[in-house]
């Protein structure tokens, strides 16, 4: 009687295959929590660097986002805290490694082998977010890569102690005898222009309204997928603090995983 040694090339095949389908099915999940885990790491980085740069500002200019006037485009890149005060003067002079990129539309990510201009979908209506317009957001490039776009018009950024922040506030226009934070809203991409250039949302879809999903209030949660776990995080800027935005983005901030 001949003994077998080995496999058949049928049973090769069959087991190739077999693998083949569980590394179909798995390898996208591994990927989608890869990139989860560094966009969250990546964003707790860049709020904390914000943060401390406020705290700087306070110590070594006697003034942080809240005793901020409007930035000016043109001058931006040359604002000294000695000399302004705004919110390019605080990153200018606390931060190292940073670069002024003006309107977001300064910035150029790959498309398909052309350079298009730096955009990002909105994560309650997936439409785009074009930063051409210098009235609009004026962004940084950070040393890490990441991106920080906020309003030219972010000025006087201060919440009065003691009050909490609501989802009127940082909807609501500073007025007198009433803080808000309208103008003082930004964002984080932790991705650079890379994409997927998208708004981080909550699990359940019908947080995700544009209403909802500036409810900071409001429970959300955020599956760690290509859907939700995204790289684009609303922040907003107050006193010697930045937040965010967003009650997704408070979910990752607030959360370990």
């Amino acid at each position: 009687m001949t003994k077998r040694f080995g496999f058949t090339l049928a049973e090769v095949l069959i087991t190739l295959g077999i693998i083949g389908v569980v590394a179909a099915m798995t390898i996208p999940t591994l990927i989608a929590n890869t990139n989860g885990a560094k966009f969250r790491s990546q964003f707790k980085k860049s709020i904390s660097t914000l943060n401390q740069a406020g705290l700087m500002a306070q110590a070594q200019y006697d003034f942080d986002y809240a005793g901020t006037s409007a930035s000016t485009a043109d001058t931006c890149a040359t604002d000294h805290p000695e000399t302004v005060m705004t919110f390019c003067s605080i990153l200018n002079g606390t931060l190292t490694g940073q670069t002024y990129m003006g309107a977001g539309n300064n910035i150029k990510r790959n498309n398909n082998g052309t350079q298009a201009d730096y955009e990002w979908k909105n994560g309650a209506t997936s439409t785009v977010i074009t930063l051409g317009a210098t009235s609009d957001y004026l962004t940084y490039t950070m040393a890490d890569g990441s991106i920080v776009g906020f309003k030219a018009a972010a000025a006087g950024c201060e919440l009065p102690i003691g009050t909490q922040l609501t989802d009127t506030i940082l909807g609501r226009a500073a007025a007198a005898n009433a803080p808000g934070l309208l103008n003082c809203r930004g964002f984080i991409d932790v991705n650079g222009a890379t994409l997927p250039n998208k708004e981080v949302t909550c699990t359940d879809p019908s947080k995700n309204t544009a209403a909802n999903l500036l409810k900071v209030q409001e429970p959300c949660s955020v599956k760690n997928d290509a859907n939700h776990m995204t790289d684009v995080f609303p922040i907003v800027f107050h006193d010697a603090t930045v937040e965010p935005a967003s009650a997704a983005a408070k979910y990752v901030l607030t959360t370990s995983k």
